[in-house]
């Protein structure tokens, strides 16, 4: 295998999964000590990862970007699991009242890849990408049942190496503590007797779960059904009792959905995006490392690809990417199944757990904060209520209005920039109703309350792309937005800009602003599309 085209994927996900460990932001001399890499590779590993939207700078500190999910998100989709199974899972969590996750075996533990989590009083809180060891968690004795020699003989070896505080090569959400291998052999055969397995207690005091196995097509185990519950409600002995007949006909479920004929991949034939970056940045940007990422990419979909498709969907040379390929092979991130390559559960331990918590909030504000940063204005971003504006993040600049804006403040939508982008993005039956009850008033002697006239702003914004208020909503002040669409393209927000009028027209505050708006706008829909957040509905 060529190093030269291996090594910077190697570094870079080497990279990705010391951020990924907990999310915190690191300097890169924190990389440098984590890696035992040197500083000028992590330099330009973090510059690659940053020009591509995984990383992203936090003042001196780097920090794991939402767009970083798409490596986790093309697993689920590799899988095939996610999908079909979670709907399933949360309507067995809604029947029950009880918390229900779905694992797949990696390595020697277990991995979460669905939850549907019920509040109770326990301190810990598992998330999809999240790694337990087998012998703490009730998955774990189903897929133990399948293992083979070398792999019970690496448990015995993780066991020994956890008692005398060697270092652990697994990133495990729980600790991993010193265990007796016969006695979680004695819970894998009392599993494969009854058909169930069970953990009282053992993750942590007061929490029971009980698991059963979901097998695919070929009666293999896939994953494993858990009910999650807490002492005070039920010891496992009564859960198992309580949730029986109910797990039973999830799993009947799940296992039919997992015989339906898999949806097609995207086959779309795709671009080597990374020639361009690698002109535009020189030799700071680690065009085999972008590469590679791609390639990881083009595998997110059910069953995995084949070398041809994977350098179609990526436009690479099909010896480079099966240089990637082998190179993921190699990382335990993909495996090959016959002529294709599918992604491995490892993958997600690439920042998925931690990014996948983040908030609509955790996502906005760094892009807010980078316009505002940009163009030293205040940034909002507001969603529709009713015939009002409502704010739903807010980054004031360092300069004082008259107004007082913070996140829930509502203004009518007719009179600023972000209502009108909101109104021209509705059905026109729906955008006409709610001109014809917005009942106008003048806010400044600036504001324009015409029907017709405003209907016309409202009409020119959708056709725009933008709208431009000067001073309707409060004298001295110009307001520029434009939408933010969601995961389908429909608007879901509106991102605007508000500056003080000052000696300019307002067709100068535009052309000032826009350029910044539309940027940000761009980024903000990527991140909103893999995080999958959204503003919360009125």
């Amino acid at each position: 295998m060529d190093a030269a085209v291996t090594g910077p994927l190697e570094r870079g996900l080497e990279v990705l999964g010391a951020l990924g460990a907990d999310g915190e932001p690191q300097r890169p001399a924190d990389l440098v000590k984590a890696t035992g890499l040197v500083r000028s590779t992590v330099d330009r590993v973090v510059g690659t990862l940053v020009e591509r939207g995984y990383l992203r700078w936090a003042g001196r500190e780097v920090v794991a970007a939402p767009r970083l999910m798409e490596l986790g998100d093309a697993y689920l989709a590799c899988s095939g699991l996610a999908a079909p199974l979670a709907p399933l899972a949360t309507a067995l969590a809604d029947e029950l009242d009880e918390s229900v996750s779905l694992a797949v075996p990696d390595g020697d533990g277990a991995r979460f890849v669905v939850q549907s989590p019920r509040r109770r009083a326990m301190s810990v809180a598992f998330r999809v990408g999240d790694l337990l060891p087998a012998e703490l968690c009730a998955p774990g004795p189903l897929f133990a049942d399948s293992w083979d020699a070398p792999r019970w003989a690496a448990f015995s070896r993780r066991l020994v190496g956890t008692e005398q505080g060697e270092k652990q090569s697994a990133r495990y959400s729980v600790p991993a503590r010193p265990a007796d291998p016969s006695a979680f052999r004695e819970r894998v055969a009392e599993a494969a007797a009854r058909g169930w397995a069970a953990d009282d207690q053992l993750i942590e005091p007061g929490l029971v779960a009980v698991a059963v196995p979901v097998r695919g097509p070929s009666g293999e185990v896939v994953c494993a059904l858990s009910v999650v519950s807490h002492t005070s409600r039920h010891n496992v002995a009564s859960l198992w009792a309580h949730a029986r007949d109910a797990i039973g006909g999830a799993v009947t479920r799940m296992e039919e959905a997992l015989r339906q004929p898999l949806p097609p991949g995207g086959r779309t034939a795709g671009e080597d995006r990374s020639r361009a970056a690698k002109r535009e940045l020189g030799p700071g940007f680690l065009q085999s490392l972008d590469r590679g990422l791609a390639v990881l990419v083009a595998l997110g979909r059910p069953g995995g690809a084949t070398i041809t498709e994977a350098a179609e969907a990526t436009g690479q040379p099909r010896a480079t990417t099966r240089r990637a390929l082998l190179a993921l092979e190699a990382l335990g991130y993909a495996a090959a199944e016959g002529r294709r390559y599918v992604l491995r559960p490892k993958v997600l331990d690439l920042g998925y757990a931690t990014l996948s918590t983040l908030s609509f909030d955790d996502v906005v504000r760094p892009h807010l904060r980078a316009l505002v940063d940009r163009v030293h204005d205040s940034a909002s971003l507001a969603v529709l209520d009713g015939p009002d504006i409502r704010y739903v993040a807010r980054v004031p600049a360092s300069k004082i209005m008259r107004v007082a804006i913070s996140v829930g403040t509502r203004f009518p939508a007719y009179a600023t920039s972000m209502g009108r982008v909101l109104l021209a993005a509705l059905p026109p039956a729906e955008r006409a109703a709610a001109l014809a009850a917005a009942a106008p008033a003048p806010l400044t002697p600036h504001t324009r309350v015409d029907p017709a006239e405003l209907r016309a702003l409202v009409e020119a914004a959708g056709r725009d792309g933008h709208a431009l208020v000067d001073q309707e909503l409060e004298e001295g002040l110009r307001s520029v937005a434009v939408p933010v669409r969601g995961r389908s393209g429909r608007v879901v927000a509106a991102l605007n800009v508000a500056a003080h009028a000052g000696p300019g027209d307002a067709a100068e505050t535009a052309a000032r602003l826009l350029p910044a708006l539309r940027e940000t706008a761009s980024a903000l829909e990527a991140d909103l599309a893999v995080s999958g957040v959204m503003p919360v509905s009125p």
